[in-house]
């Protein structure tokens, strides 16, 4: 297996094209439970280029109706990428004083429930500005939020074949 770099800066183009749309090649989950993970995992796509097709515990989607929990769901998309010792996008959880252009944010509440993912697209003077889905946002600084707990995903590379 080979490791390949996270291109970050296809993952910032993403976020900055799609952040007020909608690409018409995935569902809006937007009614349905919130579309913030489906908009990061699309960043993230953007920037690794490869999803994980193992049913279940990978990360993919074809369809509404195809796809793994990890792709829409916040704590599954956590855990894929944390634990992805396999195809795709692998990553590590760090402060998010250490996140990067590109990385993921989940913000939670007191009681350790994660509930939104967005897309980090800016640091600047310390200060982080993300991407977001549901109530769509580019470059909303991160603490204009309001959230109890948050963490940072940081993205390592990509495993191909």
């Amino acid at each position: 297996m080979k490791i390949s770099q996270y291109d970050r800066n296809k993952a910032y183009e993403y976020a900055k094209k799609w952040a007020y749309g909608r690409n018409p090649a995935y569902y809006n989950f937007e009614n349905i439970g919130g579309d913030c993970t489906n908009f990061a995992s699309q960043c993230i796509y953007a920037g690794s280029g490869v999803m994980n097709f193992t049913r279940v515990t990978g990360w993919f989607y074809k369809s509404a109706d195809n796809r793994t929990p990890s792709w829409t769901g916040v704590q599954y998309l956590y855990n894929f990428l944390i634990g992805n010792n396999d195809i795709g996008p692998f990553a590590e959880e760090i402060p998010i004083s250490k996140v990067e252009i590109g990385d993921i944010i989940q913000l939670g509440k007191a009681t350790g429930d994660f509930y939104h993912s967005p897309v980090v697209v800016g640091i600047m003077r310390g200060k982080i500005y993300v991407a977001a889905h549901t109530y769509d946002a580019f470059n909303r600084p991160l603490d204009s939020y309001d959230f109890n707990i948050a963490r940072g995903i940081h993205i390592l590379g990509v495993r191909t074949d």
